[in-house]
């Protein structure tokens, strides 16, 4: 069985530096938070309110904000304005950042699923796509890059009629679980609450096959399960699911996700994440330890 030793206490905040080539192998949603990150340093060290920056390229200051988050596409014409009003004149580093922007908008692979997803969680297939480590703690359903497709579809048809639509869904789903068998894919440490793996979706057929998954998904190298058992009464993570992304590039911080019925919450402050990581690391040591999550599984599934 595969253990997966990190510890996060220091909530992955730590200064990093980058340059304008952070991330250049990244997916869009990465480059955009690297771009708009450091064309925030370049605004600063320039001393250049984002009120004048917004009159350089005919925007309003609330968009120079945005753009510094990542949270909107770069015109290459804007980058181009911004840089040259920050004075940064070297030809080799303006190229650099607008090759740069010129990749940030670029569709990702699930740009063929726009129609079906709201712009919150466009994003977190962005972040998930390209983080180095998912930690997450789930309680009433299978975390979803460990879900079989007759779970997913179960899932789905809670929230979705029609059959079409349902049936891309669970695609979509199928196609993120790529990244964990694909060279160079992130490690996954999940905490599956005891529910969600009691809950019977669709009849024991279908839960047993899912259990076998988990079991055969937990022997992979970068994947790790711990169960959250009932017998273990409360536990560090009272308030709900969540997740923690972290990434190999080196101008990213640690971001804590938050699904919420119809938006989410991402929160990046040293503080927010802290607190998270900190609840991850006790709820590790509380729970059953990894070495018993096969033998865990396979008793939930034997007594269906």
């Amino acid at each position: 069985m595969n253990v997966v030793r990190s510890h996060w206490s220091d909530g992955g905040a730590e200064p990093r530096r980058a340059t304008a080539g952070t991330a250049a192998s990244s997916g869009p949603t990465v480059l955009r938070i690297g771009l708009g990150a450091q064309l925030r340093r370049k605004r600063e060290a320039a001393g250049i309110t984002r009120e004048l920056a917004g009159d350089a390229i005919r925007a309003s200051p609330a968009k120079i904000s945005r753009l510094e988050l990542g949270r909107v596409g770069f015109k290459e014409r804007d980058v181009a304005d911004l840089l040259t009003l920050y004075g940064v004149v070297d030809p080799s580093e303006r190229s650099e950042f607008l090759g740069l922007a010129q990749r940030a908008n670029a569709p990702g692979w699930w740009h063929r699923y726009a129609d079906l997803l709201p712009t919150w969680f466009e994003t977190y297939l962005g972040l998930e796509q390209a983080a180095s480590v998912i930690r997450s703690y789930e309680l009433q359903f299978v975390p979803g890059l460990l879900q079989t497709r007759d779970y997913a579809r179960a899932c789905t048809a809670l929230g979705h009629d029609d059959a079409v639509e349902v049936e891309r869904r669970v695609e979509l789903r199928m196609r993120r679980q790529e990244i964990l068998t694909t060279p160079g894919g992130p490690t996954l440490w999940a905490v599956i609450d005891e529910a969600a793996l009691r809950r019977g979706l669709a009849g024991p057929d279908l839960m047993k096959a899912q259990l076998d998954h988990l079991i055969e998904m937990n022997e992979l190298p970068n994947v790790s399960l711990q169960i959250a058992p009932f017998s273990y009464g409360g536990h560090a993570a009272a308030g709900g699911p969540f997740t923690i992304l972290r990434f190999a590039e080196t101008d990213l911080p640690d971001i804590v996700y938050l699904e919420q019925l119809t938006s989410a919450l991402y929160l990046d402050k040293r503080p927010d994440v802290e607190h998270y990581a900190a609840v991850m690391d006790r709820l590790c040591a509380q729970v059953e330890p990894p070495n018993r999550t096969a033998q865990f599984l396979s008793d939930i599934r034997n007594a269906l």
